[in-house]
């Protein structure tokens, strides 16, 4: 039997583009450290590729596939909302207050 034919294809390919998502994170967290000023995308890349790899885990491996229209809808929003906020706290963009010595 074919790996593609395989009743378990969608979890099979779900967890390559885990691995793969995985080795993306890792070159961008090397390339971050040895490219000056390249830490902060490379943090934002690394953020983007985990939440890629949490969204995949909900819908293929927990069957949010199969949940209800607003549960499926709602863990979306969620990934989205989170990913931009790290992404956005990452990169420093959030205004912060002033120190004071």
């Amino acid at each position: 039997m074919s790996l593609l034919r395989h009743p378990y294809k969608g979890l099979t390919i779900a967890w390559l583009i885990l691995v793969v998502a995985t080795l993306v994170g890792w070159a961008l967290s090397e390339t971050g450290h040895n490219v000056t000023g390249g830490l902060p995308l490379a943090t934002a890349g690394v953020i983007v590729t985990g939440f890629i790899k949490v969204w995949l885990v909900g819908f293929e491996f927990m069957e949010l596939r199969h949940a209800p229209r607003w549960l499926r809808h709602g863990f979306d929003l969620w990934v989205v909302v989170i990913s931009i906020t790290l992404i956005i706290l990452a990169l420093g963009v959030y205004p912060t207050a002033p120190v004071s010595p």
